[in-house]
């Protein structure tokens, strides 16, 4: 299922959506599913992040529970929200981040860039090795996934120079249209997203009617397995 909620004001309830249909998910009351959704500007802080990368206090900051270290969220940029079972797919986290590079990998080239999942030890995906596109940070309740991965697409990067992302120096974050030159339509990233999604992980997504005006009524639009 693919929940599409377009672009938010409010982190947090987009936060709590998805820890609702994590709790969903655990008890067999939804099936696997996408979130996707543009944050306004905001900050995150991973589980293992450094209160010094941060370098400003002019934006909203949350502590979560995905791996990784700060990063930043903002207009222009797609991120999503897996919300499914590694028990289902018999994968542990490690292949499950794997294969989250791989969707992207595979999203990329669609617009004519080549790109490659982790960089070392570094996780998201880089263009050239020297440049990073995009991030990943997850997490998982009883091997229920969430939390996920950010794409720039049209982001203003300059934002990007309001913490050390991930430890890097601002200057390592690249977008889609910084390297094509151009904005690339939101639309058409989404849905190479979920093709590349369905594709990676062999799974049937289908467009539910939940959007950001209503995406507070979700159990009465939940769909049982």
């Amino acid at each position: 299922m693919v929940y599409d909620l377009g672009f938010s004001e409010d982190y947090k309830e987009i936060w709590d959506f998805q820890k609702r249909l994590v709790e969903l998910r655990n008890q067999n009351q939804t099936c696997d599913s996408l979130i996707m959704v543009e944050h306004s500007h905001v900050l995150t802080l991973g589980r293992n992040g450094h209160r010094e990368n941060v370098l400003t206090e002019d934006l909203p900051l949350f502590e979560i529970e995905r791996g990784g270290d700060i990063t930043y969220h903002g207009p222009g940029q797609l991120v999503v929200y897996p919300i499914i079972s590694l028990q289902d797919f018999s994968i542990g986290v490690k292949q499950y981040v794997v294969l989250l590079e791989q969707v992207l990998v595979d999203t990329l080239l669609h617009f004519g860039i080549s790109s490659e999942g982790k960089l070392g030890q570094q996780t998201g995906v880089w263009v050239d090795g020297l440049r990073k596109i995009a991030s990943i940070g997850v997490a998982t309740s009883h091997w229920t996934t969430y939390h996920g991965f950010a794409l720039n697409v049209n982001t203003d990067l300059s934002y990007f120079q309001r913490i050390r992302p991930c430890g890097f120096e601002s200057s390592v974050m690249t977008s889609i249209s910084k390297e094509l030159g151009r904005p690339v339509p939101m639309n058409e990233v989404k849905e190479k997203i979920v093709s590349s999604f369905s594709q990676t992980f062999e799974a049937d997504l289908v467009q539910n009617g939940v959007n950001r005006n209503n995406f507070k009524t979700l159990d009465s639009t939940i769909t049982t397995p």
